[in-house]
């Protein structure tokens, strides 16, 4: 399996860290943000939505909405460049266009586009940081939201709008809203990365956290087994 430099030495850096140093890894990780929800919402409609969200690593992001009932599949893959450069490698190097992202398909009378844009702005990432998250930095690891229908990019400006003027985040929201125009879904091993990785240190710090804070935050919302992309139990 192939993982970007960067994620290696992280991996390395952090291990080193927790043996020499004591860190808590749970003390350390970023803490979600307590939200309220979007002042307008889409109307539920029958069948199955798709929307795609893109906030730095798709390991962790992916993660958070499979644990999120309602969502039928969540994917991780490449969004906003073109076709013949979505692959791990090239995206990393910051000049395709392409961010990770994570294509999520819904389920809009059990869950809705709102609620997904809550959970995706308190606990999946921090959508304050310009071209980073976390360790990872670069357009690829850009907040992003690829809109599938007007409704939704109303309710994406919308809500983004909500919050700043709430000032529920130190900074102001950098995420930015586009049409989406294609996604392409990433290489097998990025699939159901946290769930079949749960020990690998940069899951440990930057994503497991993550999870508890949906669970915490967002109790009825929260399912115990996630959707995979590989079917297998998590």
């Amino acid at each position: 399996m192939s993982i970007s430099s960067h994620r290696r030495s992280f991996a390395s850096l952090l291990a080193a860290a927790v043996v020499l140093l004591g860190t808590s890894v749970a003390d350390a990780a970023e803490e979600a943000v307590v939200i309220p929800p979007p002042d307008i919402d889409e109307t539920a409609t029958s069948g199955t939505e798709t929307a795609i969200f893109a906030g730095g690593c798709f390991w962790g992001v992916q993660g958070v909405f499979q644990h999120v009932k309602g969502v039928e599949s969540a994917v991780s893959g490449y969004a906003g460049g073109e076709a013949k450069t979505a692959q791990y490698e090239t995206v990393s190097t910051g000049s395709t266009g392409h961010a990770e992202a994570v294509e999520v398909r819904f389920d809009p009378k059990r869950i809705s586009y709102g609620r997904l844009l809550q959970i995706f702005f308190s606990v999946a990432h921090n959508p304050t940081q310009l071209n980073f998250q976390g360790p990872d930095g670069g357009t690829q690891y850009r907040s992003a939201l690829f809109v599938s229908n007007p409704e939704q990019r109303k309710v994406a400006e919308r809500y983004i709008d909500q919050l700043d003027k709430a000032h529920v985040f130190q900074q102001a929201i950098v995420t930015k809203v586009s049409d989406a125009a294609g996604f392409y879904p990433a290489e097998a091993y990025h699939q159901d990365f946290l769930t079949l990785n749960p020990t690998y240190p940069y899951i440990v710090y930057n994503d497991l956290p993550k999870i508890e804070n949906l669970k915490s935050l967002f109790p009825a919302d929260y399912r115990s087994q996630p959707v995979l992309v590989g079917k297998t139990k998590g």
